[in-house]
């Protein structure tokens, strides 16, 4: 059954909730936990889509997974491995099998076989950085076609060897591959312009934990030495700072006010400068941030999306519905993913005021400035949102979507709603507690198994709608 949102909008968010642990880091803290064979504790951990897809990945090579959702914690062992053969079905569920390489290496000496990249439509997720840094290291890796569909063969018989290793771009998943690599390499990793997101951090904390010895050596430089002894391990998972952003727009777009507790202030920096460029509204309080809205939202801006510490690419979609409701003209250039505005596609459908171009508009010159991508985008405002019947294509544009509900005047109705179950925990939940009219058509499964494939059949299926 279709699982539909029903949006009625013209409520403003008012009240409280609390910020789920981040999906970028908890999926990346279970790949590495398969480092080892000892036990690994998680404390708030996000009941949502990704992490429960990831679950059932790591299950198949031999994880054991005990999972409390109402205590939001999980204890993990991988005694030995099953196999290291990733099945096909969970290929394009998300982006997470790729780094089955670089922690299955070092664990094993048979080969590794793992299904194409897969995730949200934003154009093609390249993973030659990975596979580049990988073999320099020693792993062999050949693409193959496996029953119709693209998979990676890798292996490292005779092990893997540290090296000097410098990214041509901070990739964020061509950094953990070769953080998770290198615990087992033979001798010293050493990566330079590595990615420094604090997922990333999250990431090294939990390695050091477990044994790995790891540190910084300059900026954007990481040292990694060879692990001689893993250690049970137990980790806090931090708070996901797309979701506070996603919940901060949506409350400050709708003229509310709300609190959300858990927030972290140092990870949102180059997300504030830019709310408080436009006149929004945000108070930093010991246990979170409050966000509210305190006069007509102002055009004018310029924002460039970045690796950390700029603006991160995941904030720029329901920034830009924030940016319909401005006085004036502002400018998002996306220079971390080629085909992230799509999404605006719909919103000017709905009445929003937004033209797209192919050329850098903006002081920062990107990958994309001669690839004939719409890559940059004007919004002018403020616009009245039309409601509409709306089809979800990814998890950001999904929020995105959400947000435009929330401010057209009669009910809209958002189909492919595991989209957004992928990265929202109890959206419906969080969002009524807000004092938004939402209801969920459709029973909501406990659980998410057999949502890998689902995400594959309706990726295209939603594209060809957008």
């Amino acid at each position: 059954m279709d699982q539909k949102l029903k949006i009625k909008g013209g409520r403003p968010l008012q009240g409280s909730i609390v910020a789920t642990g981040a999906k970028n880091a908890m999926t990346k803290l279970l790949v590495a936990s398969l480092l080892s064979d000892q036990k690994c504790i998680f404390h708030n951990v996000p009941n949502i889509g990704d992490v429960a897809i990831t679950v059932d990945l790591c299950r198949e090579i031999g994880m054991e997974v005990q999972w409390d959702t109402e205590k939001k914690i999980m204890e993990v062992e991988t005694p030995e491995l099953r196999t290291s053969y990733i099945p096909q079905r969970f290929s394009g569920a998300n982006r997470i099998p790729i780094l089955m390489i670089g922690a299955l290496l070092g664990r094993t000496r048979d080969d590794i076989i793992v299904p194409t990249v897969g995730g949200d439509l934003l154009g093609k997720r390249p993973v030659d950085f990975h596979l580049l840094a990988l073999e320099k290291m020693g792993a062999t890796i050949d693409y193959r076609v496996m029953k119709n569909e693209g998979a990676y063969l890798a292996h490292a018989h005779n092990g893997l060897n540290g090296t000097l290793i410098e990214l041509p771009y901070p990739s964020v998943g061509a950094t953990e591959n070769i953080l998770l690599a290198s615990a087992h390499a033979t001798g010293t990793t050493i990566i330079k312009n590595a990615a420094i997101e604090p997922e990333i951090i999250d990431l090294i904390l939990f390695l050091q934990k477990l044994g790995v010895p790891i540190s910084f050596i300059a900026d954007r430089t990481i040292k990694v030495d060879e692990t001689k002894k893993f250690t049970p391990a137990e980790h806090r998972v931090i708070p996901d700072r797309n979701e506070v952003a996603s919940y901060a727009l949506a409350a400050i777009s709708t003229k509310g006010k709300i609190f959300i507790e858990g927030a972290r202030h140092e990870h949102m920096i180059s997300f504030l400068h830019k709310l408080r460029e436009i006149g929004g509204g945000f108070y930093i309080k010991e246990n979170g941030i409050e966000f509210f809205y305190a006069s007509p939202i102002k055009g004018g801006c310029v924002i460039e999306t970045d690796v950390h510490p700029g603006f991160m690419t995941d904030w720029q979609q329901p920034f830009g519905v924030l940016l319909t409701q401005s006085h004036g003209s502002s400018v998002i250039h996306e220079t971390v993913y080629e085909n992230r505005f799509g999404y605006t596609h719909t919103l000017k459908e709905m009445g929003a005021d937004i033209e797209l171009f192919k050329h850098c508009l903006g002081e920062k010159k990107c990958r994309f400035a001669s690839c004939h991508h719409d890559h940059s985008a004007i919004f002018r405002g403020p616009c009245d949102l039309k409601p509409k019947e709306i089809a979800v294509p990814d998890l950001r544009a999904g929020f995105a979507y959400v947000m435009a509900a929330l401010l057209a005047k009669d009910v809209s109705t958002l189909h492919n709603v595991h989209f957004l179950d992928r990265g929202y925990e109890d959206l419906v939940a969080k969002l009524s507690s807000l004092g938004a009219e939402i209801e969920r058509v459709g029973e909501k499964a406990p659980y998410y198994k057999g949502l890998a494939s689902k995400l594959v059949q309706t990726t295209k299926k939603a594209a060809a709608i957008q």
